[in-house]
């Protein structure tokens, strides 16, 4: 007797991953059930990437009117700054209200009653109430990962999830943390008016990444008056007459109106009783095989719960490519680690990347050359007053492209196209003989493919070849 079932699949979480299993999922006609205890958008629409955006998008719109001051070109007042948050916010509510909303037409949706929690392998319940499906797919996300620093938990901490409530900008904020949330939050409320300290433990900023990456947002920092200290391990901290005081290792007191704590994110599977399932995890994240199927093959994970490149576009990319898993035969499953992920910081000047970092090509044994042109040798760049940065991309002598990294201006979309690049195997002649438009940011990428190619022209016997040619 065939087992019957309320629903076709259940998407637990309505994040970027979770919305687009539900959105595809009820398109196709399969019968949804969407589950979310919060918000629907998930952390990167409510307190992730879209608001930060949108203050970053404040805040350099407050910095051009400094330029434009600074230039002299005439007496402009500096804008005030008034209630930024309640505007991001305003802007969310549209569009939580008029636009994510409609997407679950078609689906039954759980929300806002409570976690999903399971029962057995196909059975989940929240409130009470049980829904049971073939298929079950866990979208769920992260959260932020409070620094061990003593007294912490005595300060009123900001974090990602909060910050977007404040009422108003503070005078001067502490930062502990160097990674792109830190950096980007960083930038933001500088030109919004905070005085900002930067405590990182590390030796520099994005530590990760090529250093030529650190030393340029580290110099654009210093020229904003963004205090980054490195190399400092946080002692203790405390708040007294409502200041907040963070002691380091350095024997210096940073002083501040506000803290937050940008220092990387954690898992929480208590509520989701994984066990019940038989679904295993680890701190790092769900177990998952190529094919996004958790230990038991009707359970799928997606985004930030399997702890692979914890990114949004990442986790709509993995929710479509699970789903056709869930549906697809053997033959046309897909490998969702073989698809590139570019990324982005959203600091003035952007920074993108794509591909495999230089120590990891190294490490693997891989042979490779960089190849880079800079923004301050570009016209255009220099013009228009963005000439700070460079476009790297590491490649081999027959132009296969490994990887790419962006500092500077249009960065975050100029890397798409090194990241069609490096999935699709285009090499590096094919981007040389693409007409890139002219003058934008964008041609800077077909110039390092001419500089590569200038390169392999350097070689006699090519030049031998090329006059006989050229002479037949």
């Amino acid at each position: 007797m065939a087992v019957r079932y309320d629903y076709d699949l259940i998407c637990i979480g309505l994040g970027p991953a979770g919305m687009a299993v539900s959105a595809m999922a009820s398109e196709m006609g399969l019968k949804v059930c969407a589950i979310e205890k919060k918000a629907v958008g998930g952390e990167c629409m409510n307190v992730g990437c879209i608001p930060s955006k949108a203050l970053l998008r404040m805040a350099k719109t407050r910095s051009a009117f400094d330029k434009l001051a600074d230039m002299e070109l005439e007496p402009t007042p500096k804008p005030a700054v008034r209630q930024p948050f309640r505007r991001i916010q305003k802007s969310l509510d549209f569009i939580s209200q008029k636009k994510t909303m409609s997407i679950f037409a078609k689906t039954h949706l759980v929300y806002q009653k409570g976690p999903a929690q399971f029962v057995d392998p196909h059975t989940v319940t929240v409130a009470g109430e049980k829904y049971r499906a073939k298929r079950i797919f866990i979208c769920v996300g992260t959260r932020p990962q409070m620094p061990a620093i003593p007294g912490i938990e005595t300060v009123d901490c900001l974090t990602n999830e909060n910050l977007f409530k404040l009422a108003a900008v503070p005078e001067s904020l502490i930062i502990v943390g160097g990674g792109a949330i830190a950096c980007e939050m960083a930038q933001a409320f500088g030109r919004l008016g905070s005085k900002v300290t930067l405590v990182v433990r590390g030796p520099r900023l994005l530590w990760r990444e090529f250093r030529g990456v650190s030393e340029i947002l580290e110099d654009t920092f210093e020229k904003e008056g963004i205090v980054v200290l490195k190399e400092r391990k946080p002692l203790s901290v405390e708040q007294v007459d409502g200041r907040v005081l963070l002691h380091t290792d350095s024997g210096e007191t940073v002083e501040a109106a506000r803290l937050l704590a940008a220092a990387g994110r954690k898992m929480d599977f208590g509520p989701l009783s994984l066990d019940n399932a038989g679904v295993r995890f680890s701190e790092k994240g769900i177990v998952v095989d190529k094919y996004l199927r958790t230990s038991q093959p009707h359970i799928y994970a997606c985004g930030d719960c399997n702890g692979y490149r914890q990114f949004s576009h990442a986790a709509m990319h993995q929710g479509m490519i699970a789903l056709l898993n869930g549906i697809l035969p053997w033959p046309l499953k897909q490998d969702f680690r073989k698809f590139a992920v570019p990324w982005t910081t959203f600091t003035e000047p952007q920074i993108s990347h794509v591909g495999p970092r230089e120590t990891q090509l190294t490490e693997r044994g891989v042979k490779f050359e960089a190849i880079e042109v800079r923004y301050e040798d570009y016209g255009a760049a220099i013009a228009e007053k963005v000439d700070v940065g460079f476009v790297r991309v590491l490649a081999d002598s027959l132009g296969k492209i490994h990887a790419a990294t962006i500092v500077g201006e249009g960065s975050g979309e100029m890397i798409n196209e090194w990241a069609l690049a490096v999935q699709k195997k285009i090499r590096l002649h094919d981007v040389m003989l693409l007409q890139h438009s002219f003058p934008t940011m964008g041609f800077l990428s077909k110039r390092v493919a001419e500089v590569w190619m200038m390169n392999r022209m350097q070689s006699k016997t090519i030049q031998r070849g090329c006059r006989f040619l050229f002479r037949l």
